[in-house]
């Protein structure tokens, strides 16, 4: 698995911990922003999709 380093505001990192650790919805960061980044690439390829910008699989 790649590793990805990003510079991410205080405020949004704040509010990602609220949803880590134990009881939360994620079990750390890392789950929670590959979480984060399936949900808006699968809305985004539905947009596309919705736009007709998809190509069909041959």
């Amino acid at each position: 698995m790649s590793k990805v380093s990003v510079e991410i505001p205080d405020e949004l990192l704040a509010d990602l911990d609220e949803h880590v650790g134990d009881d939360a919805k994620f079990v750390n960061r890392s789950d929670a922003i590959r979480a984060s980044i399936r949900k808006t690439l699968d809305q985004l390829d539905e947009i596309d999709e919705r736009q007709g910008r998809l190509e069909e699989d041959a």
